[in-house]
This record gives C-alpha cells, structure tokens and sequence, in this order.
C-alpha cells in the first residue's frame, strides 16, 4: 500500500512542479494565459506578482513531497510518511478551496487534489 502511495506521492509532486513552472516561470505565455483563464496580456501582467508567489507554494508542496518519499525510501518511515501526508493533505485541502471559491473550477481542481487524495487513502491503509 505505502508504494502505491508513494507513486501517487511523485504524481503529485509532477503536477504541482509543472504548476510551479507555469504560475512562477511562464505567467505571461500566451498557453499558460489560457490555462488559467487570464483574459489579457494586462490582466496577466497585473497578476504576475501573485502568480508567481501561489507557483512557489506549489513548488515547496511538491518539494516536500519528494523529500517524504526519498525519507520513506531511505528506510524513516515516519518521518517520510509524516512529510508526504502532510504536503498531501496540503494539496488536498488547497484544491477543495479552488472549488469551493469557484465551482466553475472542478476540473483543475480534481487534477490538483486528485493524486494527493490517492496518495492519503493509501498511506492511511498501509499505515
């Protein structure tokens, strides 16, 4: 169970570092615009700042993350399953105010939090 868990972990992980690189290293391309649904080169540029501080928690999420699945592997069952149930929940809890604050946003929501929910009810039966 605590594989299975830990892959989930590294999906998630995956995402949020591509989130990372699109809120904090690619806020004005055009693509990412249209990902996140920003109308304009102004309205992008007006937002930048704050893109690029949400992409930096994403970043740390995922980190955090990692550093619990290679604790894990390493053989510090707690303190890995600790660090990477915690980024999880993070995650989790991060894409239920996305849909919360916008129901409009089920989608990226569900990709968000998707993995990090897996990765928790695994961790929780293989505990």
């Amino acid at each position: 169970m605590l594989v299975t868990a830990a892959v989930f972990a590294v999906i998630a992980a995956a995402v949020h570092l591509y989130i990372f690189v699109l809120e904090s290293l690619r806020w004005t391309a055009p693509a990412t615009m249209a990902v996140f649904r920003v109308a304009t080169p102004q309205d992008a540029a007006a937002t930048q700042t704050l893109a690029y501080n949400q992409g930096f928690y994403n970043l740390f999420l995922a980190v955090g993350i990692l550093l619990g699945v290679a604790l894990l592997g390493a053989g510090s069952r707690v303190a890995g399953l600790t660090l990477m149930s915690f980024a999880s929940a993070s995650m989790v809890l991060a894409a239920l105010v996305l849909v919360v604050s916008n129901r409009s946003m089920i989608r990226p929501a569900l990709i968000q939090g998707g993995p990090p929910a897996v990765c928790l009810a695994f961790t929780l039966l293989g505990a």
